[in-house]
């Protein structure tokens, strides 16, 4: 079955669900914008991932910017670690 709507932010997808009786998949953080008549449910096994990406202007002097960017460092760094800690234990 292939999705019968692309959407282009929480608030179609959880206003057609609501609407329409469907379904859509949200991010664990969009479940306190989920109105009464919508339940949620999480999903089980290995979390789904997505890439992202930051843009910025690489002579930008802001302090800002640069914890954001130490931070994703150590997040990919730590993101990495574990992958690696995974295929010597065996774990996919």
């Amino acid at each position: 079955m292939s999705p019968i709507h692309f959407l282009d932010g929480f608030a179609t997808g959880i206003s057609l669900v609501a609407s329409t009786g469907g379904l859509t998949l949200l991010p664990a953080y969009a479940e306190t914008l989920l109105p009464r008549s919508v339940v949620s449910r999480p999903l089980t096994g290995n979390p789904p991932t997505i890439e992202i990406a930051a843009g910025y202007r690489e002579d930008n002097p802001s302090p800002v910017l640069a914890s954001f960017l130490q931070k994703i460092d150590q997040l990919i760094a730590s993101r990495a670690a574990v992958g690696s800690e995974a295929l010597h234990n065996g774990s996919p």
